[in-house]
C-alpha cells in the first residue's frame, strides 16, 4: 500500500550538541561558556608578519615583539585541541591582483612607496605579498595548521569581512569565540569587535596576544573589550577550561 512505501524525506532539523559547561575563572566574575559551541580563533600567526624573511621585517618592523606570542598560542591550541574545541586560523590572504581592496587599503599598505603592497612581489623573493596560498599567508612553521583545523583567509583588518568566516561558524553552531593572535589592536580587535555585532560572545586571550604598537595602545584594548565587549582572561585559566571536561568525555566506542 501507498502508506507502506518507505518516505524519502530531506531533513533540516539541526541536531543541537549537548552542552559542555566549563568555566573560565576570571576576576572579579567568572564567565561560563559552552564548549559545544565555542571556537579557538588565531589571528596572523603568518609568515609575512612573525618571519625575518616576510613583510614586517622587510618594512623595517621588528617582528620580535609579535614573536612572544608563539608559544602561548601553541599552548592554547593544543588545550583547545585536547578538550575538543576546534581552532580556526584566520590569515590575510588577498587575491592575487587585490581586486576587492579598496584603494586607501593599497596605499596604506604600500606606506608611500616605501614597501610593497597587497599583492606585490615580496622583498625576499618568497612569492607574492600576503597572497593567498603563498608563503606569507601561511602560518609560521612553529604554528602549523593541524588536521581538523581550519583556515580561513581574510582581506581586510577584521575576518568577517568578505569571506566565509561567519558561515562556517554558523554551520557549526558556534556561538563562544576566543580570541588570540596578532596584532592586538588591529586585527585581532577588529575581528573581535566584529563578532559581537555579529551576536557571538568573546574572550580575549591576552597572554596568547601581541603586537608591535606602543605599550599604551597594546594597554587600551583589554580594558575595551572588559568595559564594552567581552572578557579577558589568561592562557592558564582559559587552558583549565578547554580541557576542564576530558575525564567525563566518552572514550572512542563509549556511547554518549
Amino acid at each position: 500500500m501507498e502508506s507502506e512505501k518507505r518516505r524519502n524525506v530531506t531533513s533540516f532539523v539541526r541536531e543541537a550538541p549537548a552542552p559542555r559547561r566549563a568555566v573560565i575563572e576570571i576576576d572579579p566574575q567568572a564567565v561560563e561558556i559552552d564548549l559545544a559551541r565555542t571556537a579557538l580563533l588565531v589571528v596572523d600567526m603568518q609568515n609575512d608578519f612573525l618571519h625575518d624573511d616576510g613583510w614586517f621585517a622587510a618594512s623595517g618592523i621588528d617582528p620580535a615583539p609579535v614573536r612572544r606570542a608563539i608559544g602561548p598560542v601553541k599552548a592554547l591550541t593544543t588545550a583547545a585541541r585536547s578538550g575538543g574545541v576546534p581552532v580556526f586560523w584566520v590569515n590575510w590572504g588577498v587575491r592575487p591582483d587585490a581586486a576587492n581592496l579598496p584603494a586607501f587599503a593599497l596605499e596604506r599598505a604600500r606606506d608611500n612607496g616605501n614597501r610593497p603592497t597587497y599583492g606585490d612581489p615580496a622583498i625576499s623573493g618568497k612569492g607574492r605579498t600576503l597572497v593567498a596560498d603563498d608563503w606569507g599567508a601561511a602560518n609560521i612553521d612553529e604554528l602549523p595548521v593541524e588536521q581538523g583545523d581550519i583556515l580561513v583567509h581574510k582581506h581586510r583588518l577584521s575576518g568577517f569581512w568578505d569571506n566565509e568566516l561567519d558561515s562556517i561558524l554558523r554551520r557549526r553552531q558556534i556561538t563562544t569565540l576566543v580570541f588570540a593572535g596578532i596584532n592586538t589592536d588591529r586585527c585581532v580587535f577588529a575581528t573581535l569587535s566584529d563578532a559581537t555585532y555579529l551576536g557571538y560572545d568573546v574572550v580575549l586571550a591576552l597572554d596568547a596576544c601581541a603586537t608591535t604598537s606602543p605599550q599604551y595602545v597594546a594597554d587600551a584594548i583589554p580594558f575595551l573589550v572588559r568595559l564594552l565587549y567581552g572578557a579577558v582572561a589568561g592562557n592558564p585559566a582559559i587552558a583549565r577550561a578547554f580541557t576542564s571536561d576530558i575525564d567525563k568525555k566518552p572514550q572512542t566506542g563509549e556511547s554518549e
